[in-house]
């Protein structure tokens, strides 16, 4: 290559960058933005007791948004994060969780959380009959602000955009009460302790 050929790709090159476009922001319910998906890989966030929740918006199974904010002075909010709607592990889980669900009191609200789109959720609702709203993550921006997202390490596939089982108690004023984040897909919430806890709230 040519000294001149050289020069002329290096300034090509530049210039492909310098007009590369900004990445998209996603919307949050308060006016701020979430975190692009190409952000989330660099900087996962956690969440640990007796911080503010973050807030979110997320479409539940019925396309609906929900925010997290809506239960703010009206009820205590268990998060249930779940890898994959119809897995063995988390259609286990959710059954536990519905068939038990007066356990967790007439004030609080259960929500699960996952990657999946709506449509599937839906659909996973109506098979299963849970009693409470799945919310789709579809991006996986809420399960890495609470540090419930896998990084390209999910199975030996090394799969991405999937968020880790995990259980967050959220009481009325928004502040975290419990948390529970699992690296094995097999291992369940500790759903005695998660009761307990709600009960003294």
């Amino acid at each position: 290559m040519s000294r001149g050929t050289a020069l002329r790709y290096v300034s090509e090159l530049l210039h492909v960058r310098a007009f590369q476009p900004a990445v998209p922001k996603i919307p949050a319910a308060n006016g701020s933005y979430l975190p692009s998906q190409s952000q989330i890989q660099e900087k996962a966030m956690s969440v640990e007791i007796g911080q503010k929740a973050p807030d979110f918006t997320l479409f539940d199974d019925q396309r609906t948004p929900v925010s997290l904010s809506d239960f703010r002075g009206k009820k205590n909010v268990l998060l249930l994060f779940f890898p994959g709607a119809f897995s063995s592990g988390c259609t286990t889980e959710l059954n536990m969780v519905n068939n038990d669900l007066e356990a967790y009191g007439d004030d609080t609200q259960v929500i699960g959380i996952s990657t999946d789109s709506p449509f599937a959720l839906a659909e996973f609702k109506k098979v299963h009959g849970f009693r409470f709203p799945l919310l789709s993550d579809h991006d996986a921006a809420v399960s890495a602000m609470y540090g419930a997202k896998y990084n390209h390490d999910f199975t030996p596939m090394k799969l991405d955009r999937v968020a880790k089982r995990s259980a967050f108690v959220i009481d009325k004023d928004g502040v975290v009460r419990y948390a529970e984040v699992h690296d094995n897909p097999a291992e369940m919430p500790d759903f005695d302790k998660i009761k307990s806890v709600l009960a003294e709230l």
